[in-house]
């Protein structure tokens, strides 16, 4: 079945999948594609509205991202954000100038055209998000200003006879009070979308095209156990059921008893052949003295790659190999020009001596909320749809410093009290992530009579909608007080417990 869709023009934005994510959210169903794809093909594709991104670049500058007039005039509505707004400026004949003050975080945005369809139901006056050097100065003929900052005249303009609209904000982000109303008015007022596309859409068209992609050959997924690699094995196993291989190798670095749970799990939910690898033993002894959290990282990566790919050479027949990749994990592991800020990824280099058909990545285009909310159209159970988000090394990268077996029993056992505690007061379903950190740091406490000298935990629990920005979490301070006081008493050889009140950015979610 061919869906309505809107087509995300990408000029080097961050938030371009963002973009595609709010339009989804609204039913639409949402591509989107490098600056450099031609004009003939956009019309050839048919969609109801294109959206330009915005971007680091100044449209002035010949070596920017550009593009060619020519989709001004194909009929099809367009919003311009950002730099997609002075792209389409200057495209139009407009002048685009460094502003003489820039202006960044949240701004008033005022809006002074009250029939435009872009703020309908918008209030005169509202909060919006800005991020910008350069100003549009001179608008194009046949457009008109819609709304205003005190520092940017021209913060929205519009030709509403070739319906053409442009913002100087960023709607898309929930910092814009009224952004997601924005998107909605230009999706269903200016586009005269319906809305028609749901996740069992997303689900029908692509077990449809892994069946197709696929055909009767095997296919391989390397299972954590985690929301993105399940959810990935979920919509494998309805495609092609029994032709896909899980493999889950144990590397003794996940949390307590979870290596049993998710044996028990894929083995009684999937129609699949499941592999388990315990190495717990490889793994440490790999990691005996090493401090460097990147060269943790590496030997647990090389490590698992060595491991994971071992037991690939023992299957008979090599066909296709997938993984549970998610829009974020491209993002953060340097998509485009986008800077890399992680290394411990979902993506997986292949070794050469092993030749497979492709890579399949079923869920390369979603945010963590849509991967769960497919989960559960799949009717994955609320407890693993729901799981925490887990990093690939594992307690590997909650424990600062050193790993050894004493650490990660001590960080285990505090980690299941915290799960246990919030899931007991159901404060658990208010928050994103959160977990323990063992930052290998020994302090003074008194137990009874006699002084200690052991371990600081760690608590870190955040807020957030897609992970790309994240805030911490306001725990109440009497859950704190139980999950501090459950874990000095329940877990050895721990004498304090710390909570982390930083938010992403300037910290990442994870400690190291």
């Amino acid at each position: 079945m061919e869906h309505e869709k809107v087509i995300v023009l990408n000029f080097g934005g961050q938030y371009d999948q963002l973009i595609a994510r709010r339009v989804r959210d609204h039913g639409v169903y949402c591509d989107v594609v490098p600056y450099t794809v031609p004009v003939e093909e956009l019309r050839k594709a048919r969609p109801s509205g294109i959206i330009f991104t915005g971007g680091p670049n100044s449209v002035f500058d010949p070596s920017s991202p550009h593009y060619t007039a020519d989709i001004l005039s194909l009929g099809i509505p367009i919003l311009g954000i950002c730099y997609g707004a002075q792209l389409m400026a200057w495209m139009g004949g407009g002048v685009v100038e460094t502003a003489e003050r820039s202006e960044y975080g949240n701004i008033r945005l005022r809006v002074t055209s009250a029939d435009s369809l872009l703020f309908r139901d918008v209030p005169r006056e509202s909060v919006v998000w800005m991020s910008h050097t350069d100003r549009i100065k001179t608008l194009p003929e046949g457009f008109s200003v819609t709304a205003e900052t005190e520092d940017c005249p021209v913060a929205a303009m519009e030709n509403k006879q070739k319906r053409l609209y442009a913002v100087q904000f960023h709607p898309e982000v929930t910092h814009s009070a009224f952004g997601d109303r924005m998107l909605y008015n230009f999706l269903f007022g200016v586009c005269g979308c319906k809305g028609d596309w749901q996740m069992e859409s997303f689900i029908e068209d692509t077990v449809a095209a892994l069946r197709k992609q696929i055909g009767d050959k095997p296919v391989v997924l390397g299972l954590s156990g985690g929301v993105d690699s399940s959810v990935a094995a979920a919509l494998l196993s309805r495609a092609v059921g029994r032709q896909l291989t899980c493999v889950f190798v144990d590397h003794g670095l996940m949390r307590k008893d979870e290596g049993d749970i998710v044996e028990n799990t894929f083995t009684s939910l999937f129609d699949m052949n499941f592999v388990r690898v315990n190495c717990a033993d490889e793994f440490l002894a790999a990691l005996r003295g090493v401090t460097d959290p990147e060269q943790k990282r590496k030997i647990i990566g090389e490590e698992f790659y060595r491991v994971f790919w071992s037991e690939i050479r023992r299957q008979k027949e090599t066909g296709f190999f997938a993984q549970g990749t998610i829009y974020p994990d491209r993002v953060e592991s340097g998509k485009g020009d986008a800077d890399k800020i992680k290394t411990h990824h979902n993506r997986v280099k292949t070794p050469e001596d092993i030749e497979f058909l492709g890579i399949i990545e079923p869920l390369r285009d979603l945010f963590k909320d849509e991967v769960r909310r497919v989960g559960e159209k799949l009717g994955l159970p609320k407890e693993l749809v729901w799981r925490q988000p887990f990093p690939g090394p594992g307690l590997g990268v909650r424990i600062i410093g050193e790993i050894t077996r004493e650490k990660i029993e001590v960080l285990q056992n505090a980690d299941w009290v915290l799960r246990d505690e919030m899931a007991k007061n159901g404060y658990d379903k208010q928050l994103s992530q959160f977990f323990c950190v063992l930052p290998t740091v020994s302090t003074v406490g008194v137990m009874g009579d006699h002084r200690t000298y052991d371990h600081l935990i760690a608590i870190r629990a955040v807020t957030t909608d897609d992970f790309m920005t994240a805030d911490w979490a306001k725990i109440p301070y009497d859950i704190l007080a139980r999950v501090s006081s459950r874990i000095t008493n329940e877990v050895k050889h721990v004498n304090r417990v710390v909570y982390d009140v930083t938010t992403k950015p300037p910290a990442t979610v994870e400690w190291e």
